[in-house]
């Protein structure tokens, strides 16, 4: 393939896409509060807090935390968690991918906010399906772990304040909400070939009440009704993935190594473009495509130097199953489906020493940061009184 100084050029411009994606958000954001100001209706006119409102809601979609302060700079909203709390609830206007970052961060205000806002609520006399169908379409749940942690601590917390003799302990519910969540994923994600039956969700969520074992009656209802309706999502205007992508733990070239194929011959190197984020690895085929052509969960997997004599390509290091066999990830076929990977294995390559040390630097860290299922294990089992 030629390279010419056109292509090169071309190259490191897209190399830093990303950092153009962030600075245009900021500039997108400027650029649409001055237009706002300056296209002023007669209606806003007359009413200029309407105008500063519609400014700090698109603000807020842009940066959750930026849009709060201009709304309180600008005498719109109170710094109070409840009034905080109430104006997220209401929601109108509002980016509910952007409600569920701001309610998911670990500082003291916000996390005062989210109970708040999770006690807005009612769920008294609701079965735990319906319940949750409320919650989760009042904001769309973070990726990090911990953010989901926080949220669905706070659910159980008030469903069991609103239905005290549903369950015997707040872990009992924490650990059933979680399992119908799975089982919505596993019944209508079509990538799940083997579909859980009623008879396996009762079996996964024995002993799980205080020791005890939820009435088979409850937990059939519950599938049935997740079967027959799946949660419904609610959706933003814009591609959830740019905004994932705007401020990557890391970004940049790697080669990849293909799976092996059945006669044993190991596949080309392909080179991608890696996003690091959300405790998730994306790869792409070009920096300037919107989809990636796969992801892979750091979910119960490690990573490991290769050495030299070991590779037929230098500074390589991979990603390795723990405990099962084949790595929870997906990509796009040649069809254009997407399908589960069954790799137990993934290896890549940088371009040198010191991006190889700083790829598995960034990508260790966002493992060790990523508790999640080990979190709701040290819950199932507290739920459940092992020893």
């Amino acid at each position: 393939m030629m390279l010419t100084d056109a292509g090169i050029v071309c190259d490191r411009t897209l190399l830093s896409w990303g950092n153009l994606l962030k600075e245009l958000k900021d500039e997108i954001a400027e650029v649409s509060s001055e237009m706002e100001t300056i296209e002023v209706s007669d209606e806003s006119k007359n009413n200029p807090k309407n105008k500063q409102m519609s400014i700090g809601k698109k603000k807020f979609n842009m940066d959750p935390k930026k849009g709060i302060e201009y709304l309180v700079d600008h005498q719109l909203l109170s710094h109070e968690k409840e009034e905080v709390a109430k104006f997220l609830y209401q929601g109108e206007g509002l980016n509910k991918t952007a409600i569920g970052d701001y309610l998911g961060e670990r500082n003291e205000f916000n996390i005062s906010v989210l109970k708040s806002f999770v006690n807005l609520h009612e769920f008294s006399d609701m079965i735990l399906v319906q319940a949750l169908r409320q919650f989760l379409w009042s904001f769309r749940l973070p990726g990090e772990a911990q953010k989901i942690d926080r949220m669905m601590e706070c659910f159980a917390e008030r469903y069991c304040e609103l239905n005290p003799t549903d369950f015997k302990s707040t872990d009992t519910c924490y650990v059933l909400s979680f399992a119908i969540i799975m089982l919505n994923t596993s019944l209508h994600n079509p990538s799940v070939k083997d579909k859980p039956t009623v008879e396996r969700f009762i079996s996964m969520n024995r002993g799980i009440n205080d020791g005890g074992d939820l009435p088979p009656e409850l937990l059939t209802s519950l599938y049935e009704s997740i079967k027959k309706e799946p949660f419904k999502i609610p959706e933003d205007d814009g591609n959830d993935l740019m905004h994932t992508f705007f401020n990557p733990d890391k970004e940049g070239w790697l080669c990849k190594q293909g799976a092996k194929k059945i006669s044993g011959r190991i596949k080309n190197w392909k080179r991608r473009w890696f996003i690091l984020n959300d405790n998730c690895l994306y790869y792409f085929q070009f920096t300037t495509d919107k989809e990636p052509k796969g992801i892979i969960p750091l979910e119960n997997i490690s990573i490991r130097e290769v050495p030299a004599d070991k590779s037929n390509k230098p500074f390589s290091f991979e990603l390795y199953a723990t405990g099962q066999d084949i790595i929870k990830a997906c990509k796009v076929d040649k069809e254009g489906k997407v399908v589960e990977g069954k790799h137990n294995v993934y290896r890549m390559s940088a371009a040198n020493t010191e991006e190889k040390d700083e790829w598995i630097r960034c990508i260790r860290q966002s493992i060790s940061e990523n508790p999640f299922y080990d979190m709701l294990a040290a819950r199932r089992k507290k739920a459940g009184h092992v020893k």
